[in-house]
């Protein structure tokens, strides 16, 4: 008897360490996240040369377990809403209040939609994106912002902005931010200075 439950014991443990690990959970990511810092760049009319006169301003959001470390890149885990390319009027160098929709035209009051880019043979991600910083490397992932709204209030020294958005893949993204917004004057850096400090905000 002692030998046939030595032999069942093994048996049991060959088949337990045979057995594949269990499949992970699909990961459900905050739909109404708050951003708690953030800040804004002032760019200019940065496509003048396409005959687009108006002036562009970029918007990074974080949530408050993320920070920035010496060298100026992300650390810690959550999600940072990055608008580029929000199109102001030619008079306005700070953002102003109003409702700007996710559109492609380049007007006024309108945020140029995420999409996928090649410049020199690498593909970079250009336009509005949401980015997922986990703990878990393997499943942090970046997404395309591709339609939707935001909304600019401001007080005396605080400004609000309400989401109102849809990913790529039809994922509903809300969040709030309330709070200051420095803004940063970059439309006297050289054009091929500025241009890579937005991919180096994407990458980063």
């Amino acid at each position: 008897m002692k030998i046939i439950h030595t032999l069942i014991l093994v048996c049991i443990l060959v088949l337990v360490s045979c057995k594949g690990p269990e499949p992970s959970s699909p990961y459900v990511y905050e739909p109404n996240p708050h951003y708690a810092w953030g800040y804004a760049q002032f760019f200019g009319a940065y496509y003048n040369w396409t005959g687009n006169k108006n002036n562009v301003i970029t918007v990074s959001l974080f949530s408050e377990s993320l920070s920035t470390n010496d060298q100026g890149s992300l650390q810690g885990f959550g999600q940072f809403l990055y608008l580029e390319d929000v199109f102001v009027a030619t008079k306005d160098t700070k953002l102003p209040v109003g409702i700007y929709k996710i559109d492609n035209s380049g007007d006024i009051n309108t945020i140029t939609p995420g999409i996928l880019d090649t410049i020199d043979n690498e593909v970079y991600t250009l336009g509005a994106t949401i980015s997922y910083y986990e703990e878990n490397v393997s499943r942090s992932t970046l997404k395309l912002i591709s339609e939707g709204t935001i909304t600019v209030t401001r007080g005396k020294n605080n400004y609000t902005l309400i989401c109102d958005l849809k990913t790529s893949d039809k994922k509903e993204l809300k969040g709030s931010f309330t709070g200051e917004l420095p803004h940063s004057d970059e439309s006297l850096t050289p054009q091929i200075i500025r241009s890579k400090k937005k991919l180096d905000l994407i990458l980063q």
